[in-house]
This record gives C-alpha cells, sequence and structure tokens, in this order.
C-alpha cells in the first residue's frame, strides 16, 4: 500500500518523559524518509507541537484540522503547509479521516484515546479500510493493548476486530507494517466490504 498522508493523533501535553517527544521526532523522520505527509489536529502545544515543529523542519507537507473555538484560545500552529479550520470537534474527525491512508497514535489523553477508537470503530463497521496503528513508546499502551486482549477473551471483539490494531515500538517497523497492511475480507463488524 502506498501512502501519501498519515494521520498522527497525539497529546496536547508533552507528557512526563523526553522519550514521548522522541518517539514523536523518530516517526517523523520515518515520514520524511518515504515522503509521507502528516495530518494531525493542528496545535502548536504538547507532542502535537513537537510533531509539527519536526515535520516542518524536515520538509514533511503538514495539514492540521482544527475546530475554531480552539484556534481562538490561541493553540492554533500558523506555520502549516495547510491549516483547515471547521466547526465541530466532529467534522475535525472526519476531515481528517478522509484525508489520511493510515493512522497512527502516539501518547495522549482523552482526546488522543478518543480520535483512536472511533477511527477503530469505523473500522470495524466498514466504513473505512485503511490500517490503525498504534506507537507504544516506553510501554504507554501496554495496558490499553491488554484491555482490548481481555475484550477479545471476554467475547467483545472478534479477533478480526482486536487485530485491526497493529502495535510496535519503532517508527520504521509502524509504518512498514502499516503499509503491508491488508484490510480484513469481512470488512465490518455485520457487512463485508463488497457490499458496501
Amino acid at each position: 500500500m502506498t501512502l501519501s498522508r498519515i494521520c498522527v493523533f497525539c497529546g496536547s501535553n508533552k507528557g512526563l518523559r523526553a522519550s514521548y517527544s522522541d518517539a514523536a521526532m523518530s516517526l517523523i523522520k520515518t515520514l520524511a524518509e518515504r515522503n509521507i505527509g502528516l495530518v494531525y489536529g493542528g496545535g502548536n502545544v504538547g507532542l502535537m507541537g513537537v510533531l509539527a515543529d519536526a515535520a516542518l523542519e524536515a520538509g514533511v507537507e503538514v495539514t492540521g484540522v482544527i475546530p475554531r473555538f480552539l484556534v481562538e484560545k490561541e493553540v492554533v500552529h500558523k506555520n502549516l503547509t495547510d491549516l483547515r479550520i471547521v466547526t465541530t470537534m466532529h467534522e475535525r474527525k472526519a476531515l481528517m479521516a478522509e484525508l489520511s491512508g493510515a493512522f497512527i497514535a502516539l501518547p495522549g489523553g482523552f482526546g488522543t484515546f478518543d480520535e483512536f477508537c472511533e477511527i477503530l470503530t469505523w473500522a470495524q463497521l466498514g466504513l473505512h479500510a485503511k490500517p490503525c496503528g498504534i506507537l507504544n513508546t516506553k510501554g504507554y499502551y501496554d495496558f490499553f493493548l491488554k484491555m482490548l486482549d481481555h475484550a477479545e477473551d471476554e467475547e467483545f471483539l472478534k479477533t478480526e476486530h482486536r487485530n485491526l490494531v497493529i502495535s510496535a515500538t519503532d517508527a520504521g517497523d509502524l509504518v512498514d507494517r502499516l503499509q503491508a497492511y491488508q484490510a480484513p475480507k469481512s470488512g465490518g463488524k455485520w457487512i463485508s466490504l463488497e457490499e458496501v
């Protein structure tokens, strides 16, 4: 699979460890080497700001998508390649999904979890067939991945849906796996891709 843009969900805080920022910069280095553009939440703070600044410095095309109320709070990054201002958080997620060929979660909080889980749900329902990955820096997502395993064990997730989440600790390995991704044949929880 050829990817022209990857959407990255990540925190508006930098987190406790410098390794989180290091992981964001490592991911950008990988995107730059492969000529893959970045789509992200448009902010200039936290890991989002680290990610965007590193991408711009590396010559990566950066598309930010941000709702107007966050622009007005002055957290918008003003030097992006392309800035899209939308009305709501729902519009933000839909546009980020539309612009992207794959999705990666870096460390973050509620917003990151929400964005990643919603895009996973859309994949489960067959609304898209794009790969979804986690860059599991310093075990940040270990408990989340264990929760998914538990949901599978308890038969709230089918194995094919648990396998929608691609996880790696190395940025290059993760992007390799996203590029090699083949969507499940069934395509969704209740429908097949052939029926869509």
